[in-house]
Order: structure tokens, then C-alpha cells, then sequence
């Protein structure tokens, strides 16, 4: 795309993202993620019930008398947007590829933390991480990471979610709320996966295209594969290969589920060809109850 044609589909999102934010997350965007902890706010005498443990010595001894101090919830957040930029990404067999819907959703995120004032940042990986911007306020700062979603191109092919989310730890020291984008076509990441769970609030978006679970029977078939290059020619028609297909993804599929479960990770599963709103809803919801 052009600039012009950039910044355009950049304002198009704004807008469609802009309604859904202000009717469906608005209210319960805070309500469902949790502040750092506890933030200093004030001192004030003592009262008779207060907890002596939350007594400020050094003031009680200057005015002789005690004062305590007293806390609030620091509600100010930061979202990370990790977002996979593999080939697998470009793959859509509908109107939308899996990389314009992860755009979508990381628009509607963004605009989210926005509203509450909250900072949000973004990585944007393939086998390596391609590009970091660190957590901000304000709407030229959320534009900027649409803009850089819809037309960053990445130099690496493959997936190496591994490094991006060793990346992420280093980079973030404190805790975050962060979203992790991508089709989870790639091994190696169980345990980092994990760590950065416990860490963080970690939240994985599973984007997937129906197409890529099923292969049409259309006789013999030369593909490529988008994240190595690699081509090779398929017999669709055979039922042997058919059967073995789906029992691959079907399987890869319920690893991937059970090791978020396994490691006490919320997922958010996406279809390319059916609306993203009704997950996230759905997830807003489950954890707007759990609290």
C-alpha cells in the first residue's frame, strides 16, 4: 500500500474500532485487568481500628502522635501488543488475511488503553523480533502502532514466538497486561510461555482460517509453504492423506489449547471467516465474572 492508501485503511479502522471500543469494552475493559498493586497515596492520623503494621513512624515521630499511611490501587496499566508477522500470517481464505484481523483486534486493544489512559506498547515478530515500541500515552502513539501493524514488513519468514516472548521479558520489567497475536504454528515456546504467564497477564489470541484444517480434495497439489519457501505437491485426493491431515491439525490444535490450560494462560480463539467481537466479548465477559 501507498501512504495515502496507509494512512486511509489506518482512519477507516479508527472509526469501525472507535464505536466498538465506546459501546462493548468501555465499561469493562478495567474491570476485568487488575492495577501493579498497591500505590502510596496519603497519611492521616491514626483511627482506632487501623492496622498498627500500616503506622508511618517517621511522621508519627515528628507530630508525636501516630499517623498511618494509606493505600490505593494503582490502576494505571500497560498493554503489550505481541504480534506474529510470520508468512503463515498473510494466509486468509475469506475476505480478511489472519494478519489484518490480528490488526483489527490490536486496533480495538490499543484504543481500549487509550480511553482509560493507560500506556500500550508493541512487538512485532517472525522468527526474530522485526520491531519494539515501547509503552506510551496518547492517540498519535495508537495510531502509529496501527499504521506500523498494516504496513511493517518484516525481513524474517518463520515463527519464533521463543524469542519474542524472551524479548518481552527483558524489556518489560513490570508488570504487564500483554496480548499474544499469532497462529501458534511453532514449538519450542512451552516453557518461556510460562514464565512470562506467571510475570505477566498474559492472554493468547489464537487466529486461525478454516482452510488450514482441511485441504479440498482437488487431485494433486503443489503448495508452498509461506514461512520457509519450501514447495511441495500434495495428493488431495487421497483419503489416506485426508484422514492423516486432519488428525495432524486436530491434534496440534489440542496441544496448543491444552498447554494454555496446563499453564493457567487465558486464550481467545479467532476464526478468519466468522467476527472476532463475539470471542472477545465472551471473553470480557469470563473474566469480568471471575473477578
Amino acid at each position: 500500500m501507498t501512504t495515502r492508501e496507509i494512512l486511509k485503511k489506518v482512519r477507516q479502522i479508527e472509526i469501525r474500532t472507535r464505536g466498538l471500543v465506546n459501546e462493548v469494552f468501555s465499561g469493562e475493559y478495567h474491570s476485568v485487568f487488575r492495577g501493579r498493586g498497591m500505590e502510596f497515596s496519603e497519611v492521616r492520623e491514626y483511627q482506632v481500628g487501623d492496622d498498627i503494621r500500616s503506622i508511618d513512624w517517621n511522621v508519627t515521630a515528628r507530630f508525636d502522635h501516630p499517623f498511618v499511611k494509606i493505600f490505593e490501587e494503582e490502576r494505571e496499566l500497560t498493554v503489550i501488543l505481541a504480534v506474529d508477522m510470520s508468512g503463515s500470517q498473510k494466509f486468509g481464505s475469506g475476505k480478511y488475511t489472519k494478519q489484518q484481523i490480528a490488526a483489527e483486534i490490536s486496533a480495538i486493544l490499543a484504543f481500549s488503553s487509550l480511553k482509560n489512559n493507560d500506556k500500550v506498547g508493541l512487538i512485532l515478530f517472525s522468527d526474530k523480533v522485526e520491531k519494539y515500541i515501547p509503552p506510551k500515552k496518547a492517540k498519535s502513539h495508537t495510531l502509529r502502532i496501527i499504521r506500523d501493524l498494516l504496513s511493517f514488513e518484516p525481513s524474517g519468514k518463520g515463527t519464533n514466538i521463543k524469542s519474542a516472548l524472551e524479548f518481552l521479558n527483558r524489556m518489560q520489567s513490570k508488570r504487564a497486561i500483554v496480548f499474544l497475536l499469532s497462529d501458534f504454528n511453532d514449538s519450542g515456546y512451552e516453557t518461556i510461555l510460562k514464565v512470562v504467564g506467571k510475570r505477566h497477564d498474559l492472554v493468547g489470541v489464537m487466529i486461525e482460517d478454516d482452510k488450514e484444517n482441511e485441504i479440498p480434495a482437488v487431485g494433486l497439489l503443489r503448495v508452498i509453504d509461506p514461512e520457509n519457501g519450501n514447495f511441495i505437491t500434495l495428493d488431495t485426493s487421497s483419503a489416506a492423506f485426508s484422514e492423516w491431515y486432519k488428525a495432524r491439525r486436530s491434534k496440534l490444535t489440542g496441544e496448543r489449547k491444552n498447554l494454555f490450560l496446563r499453564s493457567k494462560i487465558d486464550s481467545i480463539s479467532v476464526n478468519t471467516k466468522e467476527s472476532y467481537i463475539k470471542p472477545l466479548v465472551n471473553f470480557f465477559k469470563m473474566r469480568e465474572s471471575r473477578w
